[in-house]
C-alpha cells in the first residue's frame, strides 16, 4: 500500500495561501486536509474559491484546526507579528510547520519558535520558494566551479515590483502596526537569502543599510545573472546566464566570449518542490523516526540574523551593525 500523503492544515486565508495551497494539491506527497480562519464562512469560501477537495475540513478558529489529530503539518501564512504565538502552539500540538517568511520579528522570537520545534520533534521550513527550484542547484554548480567562476567577491541581489496606489495605502507590508518588518521582511528576506546562498550561508561580519543601491559585478573569473530568481517567468522552465573570462574582440566591436544561457526544465513548479521536500521530511519523521532536518531552520535563522542587522542599521541612521550569532 502506498504511503498516505502528508495532510496539511492551513491557518489563515492570506493571498499567498492561494499559491501555496495549489502547490500542496499539486505535490505528489501532500494534500490539503483542513483550513481555518477566525470566520468559518471566510474559510469555507476560501476552500471553495481555491478548489479544495470536497472532504476538506473547515474550521472557524485556528485552535480547532490544531486540535485535529489527523493534521500532520500546518502552513502558516499569517502576519509576522502572529508567527511566534501560532508557530509555538503548532509545535506544541506536534504539527510540522511550513511558515511564511520572515519566520519572526527578530531572531530572539525565532529562537523561541525553534526551541518549541526541537522540544516537540517537528520540522520547520520557511516559504522561500526559489531555493527549491532545480535551476538554483544548477547555478550553485556554476558558482562552485573554480575554473568557470573563480572566487566570489561581490553579490548584487535586487528584487523590485510595481506597487499600485491601493497597495501603497492598504497592504499590510506598508503598515508597521500590522507587520513591523514591512517590505524589508517580505522583499528584503529574498535578497538576504540569495546573498547568503551565494556565500554558502557564511554570515557577514557587519551589515550596513544604505539609502541607495550600489551595483557591482560578481566573481573573479565569471558572472552569474538572472532577473527572475524569486518567481520564474514560466512555471515549467527557468533560465540563467553565465560567462567565464569574458573579453572583447580585436577591434572591441563585440564580445569574444558570449555569455551562455542555460534553461532548466521541470515537471513541477518550485512551490510544489518546496512542499514535496517538506512533506518528505515530515514523512521520514513519522514513518522512520528520524530527527527533524536542521538544515532549513539553520538557514532561516541566518537569514533572520542578517534581517535583524539591516533593521538595526536603519534604526541607527544607516550605521554598520555587527552580526552577533
Amino acid at each position: 500500500m502506498a504511503d498516505l500523503p502528508i495532510r496539511f492544515g492551513i491557518i489563515g486565508c492570506a493571498e499567498i495561501a492561494r499559491k501555496v495551497s495549489r502547490a500542496i494539491q499539486l505535490a505528489p506527497n501532500a494534500t490539503v486536509y483542513a483550513v481555518a480562519s477566525r470566520n468559518v464562512d471566510k474559510a469555507a469560501n476560501f476552500a471553495k474559491a481555491n478548489g479544495f477537495p470536497p472532504h476538506t475540513k473547515i474550521y472557524g478558529s485556528y485552535e480547532s484546526l490544531l486540535d485535529d489529530p489527523d493534521v500532520d503539518a500546518v502552513y502558516l501564512p499569517l502576519p509576522t507579528s502572529l508567527h511566534l504565538k501560532w508557530a509555538v502552539l503548532t509545535a506544541q500540538k506536534k504539527k510540522h510547520i511550513l511558515t511564511e517568511k520572515p519566520v519572526a520579528l527578530n531572531v530572539a522570537e525565532f529562537d523561541q519558535i525553534l526551541k518549541a520545534c526541537e522540544e516537540n520533534g517537528v520540522q520547520i521550513m520557511d516559504g522561500t520558494m526559489w531555493v527549491h527550484h532545480p535551476r538554483t542547484h544548477k547555478m550553485k554548480e556554476f558558482l562552485n566551479d573554480k575554473e568557470r567562476f573563480g572566487q566570489l567577491k561581490t553579490v548584487n541581489s535586487c528584487f523590485t515590483f510595481f506597487a499600485d496606489p491601493d497597495f501603497l495605502k492598504n497592504d499590510i507590508r506598508v503598515k508597521p502596526d500590522l507587520d513591523a518588518l514591512g517590505a524589508l521582511g517580505d522583499a528584503g528576506w529574498y535578497g538576504i537569502r540569495s546573498i547568503l546562498w551565494a556565500a554558502d550561508y557564511e554570515l557577514p561580519k557587519t551589515v550596513t543599510a544604505i539609502r541607495h543601491p550600489v551595483l557591482n559585478e560578481a566573481g573573479t573569473s565569471g558572472t552569474l545573472h538572472l532577473t527572475d530568481f524569486i518567481i520564474p517567468y514560466q512555471e515549467h522552465e527557468a533560465s540563467y546566464t553565465t560567462s567565464t573570462k569574458p573579453g572583447f574582440d580585436e577591434l572591441v566591436t563585440g564580445w569574444s566570449q558570449l555569455p551562455s544561457e542555460h534553461t532548466v526544465t521541470v515537471d513541477l513548479p518550485q512551490e510544489v518542490c518546496m512542499v514535496r521536500e517538506f512533506a518528505s521530511l515530515v514523512r521520514n519523521i513519522k514513518k522512520k523516526g528520524t530527527q527533524p532536518d536542521k538544515k532549513w531552520p539553520t538557514i532561516s535563522r541566518k537569514t533572520q540574523l542578517v534581517l535583524d542587522a539591516v533593521k538595526a542599521s536603519i534604526d541607527k541612521g544607516f550605521q554598520p551593525v555587527e552580526i552577533v550569532s
